[in-house]
C-alpha cells in the first residue's frame, strides 16, 4: 500500500512576505541601504532625551529626503539606492555636531542678555531715528526712516537701501561647511557649492525677507498671545416690573452662590500658586548653578563718546550688536559711524538676568513718559537687584526647564506636520492682503498701544534687526568665526 499523500498548508500571499519588512519606517526603507541589516546610526547622544525624539527626526529627514532630493535623483538614476543614505550620513554628522556645540552655548546669557539688549537697541535706534525726519539731520526731510535708521545700525550684510548682501552670507556658510562636514565631503567643491548656495537661497531670498515683513510679525504675536476677546459683556435686557419682582429671590440667590463659587475657586488657585510657588523656590535653591562658560571669550564694541540717545542703564556694558561674525569679511571703515575695534575682554559672569529684559519691557511701553510706570519698574528694578542672586538661578532653572526633551520633541512634530502635512510638502501659504495686513495691525493695536507696534512696522528696519540675531545665534555657535 502506498503512504497517502502529504497534504500542504495553504499559504497566502500576505503571510509569505517577512513580518519586518511590513514594519519598516519610511526612515528605514529610505536611509539604510538596501540588504542591509544595519540599523539607523545613533542620531543623539544627549542622555535624558526621549526616545520618540530620535524616531521623529529621522521621520523628519526621511519626508525632506524624499520630497527635495528624490524627485530630481530618480530622474537621474532610479538604481542608485546608496545615494540617501549616504545624505543622511551627512546629517547625521552634521547634527551630532550642532549637538555639542549647543551644549557649549551659554544659552542664559543669550536668552537674558544679548537678545534682549538687540532688541531694546532695534527699538532705541528706531526712535530716534524716527525723530529725526523733517530735520536737519535727514537732509532737509530727503531722507527716509529706514536710511536714518541704517546709518544708526550700520552693518556689512546689507546695503543702505535694505538690500542684503549674499557674499556675506557665502563666506559665512563656507565657513560652517567646514567645521560641521566631515573633511570628505568638505573637499570637492561641487558638493560644497550646492550645499552653500541652498542653504543662502533658503536664509537670503525665503525665510529672512519673510520673517521680517510687518505682518508676518504681527501674526506671529498674535499666534503666541492667542485669540483675542472681541466682543463685550453686554448686560441682559431688563424684563417687565412684574417679572422682576417675582424673579428678585431667585437672582440673589443665584448671585450669592456664584460669589461663594468664585471665591472658592480663587482660595483653591492661591493655595495651589502657593504650593507651586514653595516647590519651584526648593527647586532652585536646590538646583546645580548654569556657570557661563569662560571660552570663548566675549568680544563688545566700546564707544569712545556718548551719545544722544537715552540707554537704559543696563544697556550700557552690552555687548555690540554689529559683532564681526566671519574672518574672512573685511570690516567696515566707516569714518561716520560711531564704533571703533574689537576689543576682546576677559571672561566675567552673568549677573542680574531681569535688568536687560526689564530695560527691553521700558523700552519697549516707553515706561519713561509716565510717572506712574515709571515709579513702577523703578522699583522692580531694586527688588531684582536687592533678590539677584536667587532671580539668575531662577531664570536659569525656568529656561532649562522650558527647554526640555518634551518641548523639543513637540516642535519637531509640529515642524513636520507644517512642513508635510500630508507627508509630502504642503502648498506654499498665501500672503495677506493689504486689507488682512491691516486687520493683523488693527487687532493687535486694539491689544497694545499703537507705539510699542511702530518699531517693527518697517521691512527694513526689521531685517537689520533679523541680521543682528541671526549674527549673534551663529556666532554662539560657532565662535570659530571670530578668529
Amino acid at each position: 500500500m502506498t503512504p497517502p499523500p502529504r497534504q500542504r498548508q495553504a499559504h497566502s500571499i500576505a503571510s509569505s512576505v517577512p513580518t519586518k519588512a511590513t514594519q519598516q519606517t519610511l526612515a528605514r526603507r529610505l536611509l539604510v541601504p538596501p540588504h542591509s541589516n544595519e540599523d539607523l546610526p545613533q542620531l543623539l547622544s544627549t542622555p535624558g532625551l526621549l526616545p520618540e525624539l530620535t524616531a521623529e527626526l529621522y521621520d523628519f529627514i526621511a519626508l525632506a529626503l524624499r520630497a527635495y532630493v528624490n524627485p530630481w535623483w530618480t530622474k537621474l538614476t532610479r538604481y542608485d539606492k546608496e545615494f540617501l543614505p549616504h545624505i543622511n550620513k551627512i546629517i547625521v554628522h552634521v547634527i551630532g555636531n550642532l549637538e555639542e556645540r549647543l551644549k557649549a552655548v551659554d544659552l542664559p546669557a543669550l536668552v537674558f542678555h544679548d537678545l534682549p539688549s538687540i532688541i531694546t537697541q532695534h527699538y532705541v535706534d528706531y526712535r530716534n531715528a524716527q525723530s529725526k525726519l523733517s530735520t536737519s539731520y535727514a537732509c532737509g526731510g530727503a531722507s527716509s526712516l529706514s536710511t536714518l535708521f541704517a546709518q544708526m545700525q550700520p552693518h556689512m550684510a546689507i546695503s543702505p537701501d535694505g538690500k542684503i548682501d549674499p557674499e556675506y552670507y557665502r563666506q559665512i556658510f563656507d565657513q560652517v561647511l567646514k567645521l560641521c562636514l566631515p573633511p570628505e565631503d568638505y573637499e570637492p567643491e561641487v558638493e560644497r557649492t550646492i550645499v552653500r548656495e541652498i542653504l543662502i537661497k533658503v536664509f537670503v531670498n525665503d525665510v529672512i525677507p519673510k520673517i521680517s515683513q510687518p505682518w508676518f510679525i504681527h501674526k506671529s504675536i498674535l499666534d503666541l498671545i492667542g485669540p483675542l476677546e472681541e466682543t463685550l459683556y453686554s448686560p441682559p435686557q431688563t424684563s417687565q416690573n412684574s417679572t422682576q419682582e417675582s424673579s428678585f429671590f431667585h437672582n440673589f440667590v443665584v448671585v450669592v452662590l456664584s460669589a461663594l463659587q468664585s471665591f472658592s475657586g480663587i482660595c483653591l488657585a492661591l493655595m495651589h500658586s502657593y504650593k507651586q510657588t514653595v516647590n519651584t523656590i526648593k527647586m532652585v535653591n536646590q538646583s546645580p548653578s548654569h556657570s557661563p562658560r569662560p571660552d570663548p571669550a566675549p568680544f563688545e564694541l566700546r564707544q569712545p563718546k556718548p551719545t544722544n540717545l537715552r540707554l537704559p542703564p543696563s544697556l550700557a556694558n552690552s555687548r555690540s550688536l554689529s559683532t564681526t561674525t566671519t574672518s574672512t569679511v573685511a570690516s567696515i571703515n566707516d569714518p561716520e559711524a560711531n564704533f571703533v575695534p574689537l576689543l576682546p575682554l576677559p571672561p566675567r559672569e552673568y549677573n542680574n538676568c531681569a535688568g536687560p529684559p526689564l530695560a527691553m519691557i521700558c523700552e519697549i511701553i516707553r515706561s519713561e513718559d509716565r510717572f506712574s510706570s515709571t515709579l513702577l519698574f523703578t522699583t522692580i528694578s531694586m527688588v531684582s537687584l536687592s533678590i539677584s542672586t536667587f532671580l539668575d538661578k531662577l531664570c536659569h532653572h525656568l529656561l532649562y526647564q522650558f527647554l526640555s526633551p518634551a518641548f523639543i520633541l513637540n516642535i519637531t512634530r509640529l515642524s513636520k506636520r507644517t512642513l508635510f502635512p500630508n507627508g509630502y510638502p504642503g502648498p506654499p501659504p498665501v500672503e495677506p492682503t493689504a486689507e488682512e495686513q491691516a486687520e493683523l495691525r488693527a487687532r493687535l493695536v486694539a491689544w497694545r498701544p499703537k507705539g510699542a507696534l511702530d518699531p517693527l512696522s518697517e521691512a527694513q528696519c526689521n531685517t537689520r534687526l533679523v541680521i543682528f540675531v541671526l549674527d549673534r545665534i551663529l556666532l554662539a555657535l560657532f565662535p570659530e568665526l571670530l578668529g
